[in-house]
């Protein structure tokens, strides 16, 4: 099955500079996530961006909200 997800450019930087301000992940930001994780084209920064959040909410720094 294929997903036709496409990436508006500059979500990643305003999705990470929102959840670096609020500490929270919301349900809109992780649509954004997931688009960004299925794109194979991401730019090293996006990409960078991607694994710090990733990593903080694993290490519970981060929440996620419904």
């Amino acid at each position: 099955m294929s997903y036709n997800l496409h990436l508006v450019p500059g979500t990643i930087s305003e999705v990470f500079a929102s959840v670096a301000t609020t500490g929270i992940v919301t349900l809109e930001d992780r649509y954004a996530l997931l688009a960004a994780t299925l794109n194979e084209n991401l730019d090293p920064e996006d990409r960078s961006h991607l694994d710090r959040i990733l990593y903080s909410v694993r290490r519970g720094l981060i929440k996620i909200c419904n």
